[in-house]
């Protein structure tokens, strides 16, 4: 798709090009249509001379170099242009019978003059020349260049400002600060850059405020839930004991995935060299272990920069998600040409509606309200998964296959040697 530059000076470009070619037009037929109808007057006018000057003096041909002879042949004759020039003559009330003769040159023009005698006498006279279509089109070809480059200048003039915009979303950083941008240019383009940068300011003090909250809040929390863990255990009913128990795992979760997502954002770990195949085998027998139905097909060995343990539990909770809600997980590892590492999980589960796949990777958000009952947890793992693959410079997606289930697809740049 076109940007709004390319399309504006495209617009640009063509509305004055379109302008001067109707100009163009315009100008050549007043200046030809005249010229065509003088030429011809002149013609008349001289034959006319000419006429008179060889009925009162026939000798004066041969001084002049006037050819005098027979009748011109009807293939000699353009009748069209004879019948211009002779309407011209009559106008002008002009006795001589012309007539206009085709010749080889287009810059002279061959006239035959009808004497009284019978006989003809044939004139030369010099046309009114080929049109000036090539020094034309040299000229256009100059206005159109210089017209573009104009067109050009304007447009990058005018669309500074929102090249600024464009730039500033290119560079927003996975955890969604907006770097700062030097104010330099135009009026218009610093008013833009102060303005994002106002803007970035108070974004990243409200993520900076939501994350300490969301950290303050998990950690304010455990306090009364180890008090209340403490008072479950002198519970005498064993079933009302275990529900306790349970449903303060479940908040114990919920607080432990809320300050891990605050770190993942922000304290990104230091980056290092990191075996993703040798992760991969380390999550899926650990989740065998537990009892889980995973799966490990083909995995190709892949060097990532990244931290270790972050990219452990991103692939942890993935792999797990697919287990859990989808039944089971199929893992494979592969390397494409692009120098990024692709890892494929695929599951057997009933899929995700299509009109709420963009909305999966949000905190706390659920499918169905409904597994909340069935399966644990804070609803926060396919967040923090994507958090630490995007500090890590890759991507995460959720699509559903055509056969059922869904794939989530990794991808991270591989080590560069």
């Amino acid at each position: 798709m076109w940007s709004l530059r390319t399309r504006f000076t495209v617009l640009l470009v063509i509305a004055v090009l379109l302008v001067l070619v109707i100009a163009t037009f315009v100008t050549t037929q007043l200046l030809r249509k005249p010229s065509e109808a003088i030429f011809a007057q002149a013609l008349a006018e001289k034959a006319e001379l000419a006429y008179q000057l060889l009925e009162k003096d026939p000798q004066s041909a041969q001084g002049l170099q006037i050819r005098i002879g027979n009748p011109p042949l009807a293939e000699w004759i353009d009748v069209k242009r004879t019948e211009g020039l002779n309407a011209v003559a009559r106008k002008s009330g002009y006795q001589a019978e012309m007539a206009m003769l085709w010749h080889s040159d287009d810059r002279a023009r061959g006239l035959a003059v009808r004497l009284s005698d019978g006989r003809w006498a044939y004139l030369v006279f010099p046309g009114p020349g080929p049109f000036p279509l090539w020094p034309l089109m040299a000229y256009l070809t100059l206005v159109a260049a210089g017209v573009v480059a104009v067109a050009v200048y304007a447009s990058d003039v005018m669309m500074r400002p929102l090249r600024v915009l464009d730039e500033a979303i290119s560079n927003i950083r996975p955890d969604g600060v907006i770097p700062e941008m030097a104010e330099s240019g135009p009026m218009e383009v610093r008013t833009t850059v102060r303005t994002l940068n106002k803007l970035s300011s108070r974004l990243n003090t409200a993520i900076a405020s939501r994350m300490r909250l969301i950290a303050a809040a998990g950690h304010d929390m455990r306090t009364p839930m180890t008090r209340m863990r403490l008072r479950a255990e002198f519970v005498t009913d064993n079933d009302d004991r275990m529900a306790w128990l349970r449903d303060l795992d479940e908040l114990d979760q919920i607080a432990d995935s809320a300050i891990r997502l605050v770190r993942e954002e922000v304290n990104p770990e230091a980056h290092e060299p990191v075996s993703l195949d040798g992760l991969v085998g380390d999550v899926v027998s650990e989740l065998v272990e537990m009892g889980l139905p995973v799966e490990q097909g083909r995995v190709e060995p892949a060097l990532v920069v990244g931290a270790s343990f972050a990219l452990k539990r991103a692939l942890r909770n993935l792999i797990v998600n697919a287990a859990t809600h989808g039944l089971s997980a199929a893992i494979s590892l592969r390397c494409d040409s692009s120098g990024y590492a692709v890892l494929a999980i695929v599951d057997r589960g009933p899929g995700i509606p299509a009109d709420l796949l963009d909305r999966v990777f949000e905190p706390f958000f659920r499918v169905d309200q409904a597994r909340r009952k069935l399966i644990p947890g804070a609803g926060l793992g396919l967040a923090i998964a994507r958090e630490i693959i995007e500090n890590h410079g890759g991507t995460v997606t959720i699509v559903n296959r055509p056969g059922g289930g869904l794939m989530q697809t990794i991808s991270l740049p591989l080590l560069q040697a």
